[in-house]
């Protein structure tokens, strides 16, 4: 070492540094951009009308609520689906009518008919009472066997008709529906009485209305005593005439015996 240098500081010991944290860099923040618009229902930032999510949470924005709610023939299938405007607008059209169309030939062609199931099943669930002919006028009879005997609620007494082709007529004050005609054929119930006239096995009824149509059946009895019903079902009943067609037992000393006809309303 040259003479007359200075002389080297002493080496010290020194203590462990402490770890410094880096500072913090600062970034520039950029400026929101301004949007004018609808807030949104959830957090509140503005929105461009075109959109339908918010740009800020993605929350719906909710516009279908704001749309026009449908009419309520588009609320039936097949056409509360929404669609562009003009889009099918004839097609549509046409289904439409189509079904109004339908509709009503449907109601045009069955509604007698439902109607007269309704009626049909009233008078099978419900309850019968008997009706009486205010008038009974027969277009023959034999002496002591007069029609009105028909009515009169007893089993041995009877119209007494001279053959086929012998008609009575019941008429009855107020229209009513006739559910059930009953009649007892022969001159009684009892099995030997009976056999001692003629029967009649097959007459014609003929029921009017109050419109005045005529209703016309074929009756075909058995040959045996007892009364036999005939479900009829027919509405506002005026009149009743009952024509002897076909009889059996007949002989130059007897006549054709009817005991009873029984007419039925639903209660």
């Amino acid at each position: 070492r040259p003479a007359g240098a200075p002389q080297p500081e002493p080496v010290l010991p020194v203590r462990p540094a402490k770890p410094v944290a880096p500072r913090p860099v600062v970034r520039p923040v950029a400026e929101p951009e301004e949007v004018s618009g609808l807030p949104c229902p959830v957090c509140g930032a503005p929105n461009p009308s075109d959109r339908r999510f918010c740009r800020r949470c993605a929350s719906p924005l909710g516009r279908a609520a704001d749309r026009a709610p449908l009419p309520w023939w588009r609320t039936v299938w097949p056409f509360r689906r929404r669609v562009r405007a003009g889009s099918g607008r004839a097609a549509r059209l046409l289904v439409t009518l189509a079904v109004v169309l339908a509709l009503c030939a449907a109601g045009f062609l069955l509604l007698p008919a439902g109607r007269a199931l309704f009626e049909d099943t009233r008078d099978k669930l419900g309850g019968v009472k008997a009706v009486t002919p205010a008038a009974v006028k027969a277009g023959a009879q034999v002496p002591s066997h007069p029609a009105t005997n028909t009515t009169d609620g007893l089993s041995n007494r009877y119209w007494g008709a001279p053959g086929a082709g012998a008609s009575v007529t019941y008429t009855f004050g107020t229209p009513f529906r006739l559910v059930d005609l009953i009649i007892t054929n022969g001159a009684s119930t009892s099995p030997q009485e009976y056999a001692g006239e003629a029967r009649a096995l097959r007459m014609d009824l003929e029921v009017t209305s109050a419109d005045g149509a005529v209703h016309r059946r074929e009756l075909t009895l058995s040959d045996k005593p007892g009364p036999q019903t005939f479900p009829t079902g027919i509405g506002d009943v005026v009149r009743v005439r009952l024509v002897l067609r076909s009889v059996t037992g007949l002989t130059a000393h007897r006549h054709v015996a009817v005991a009873e006809v029984e007419f039925f309303q639903r209660s």
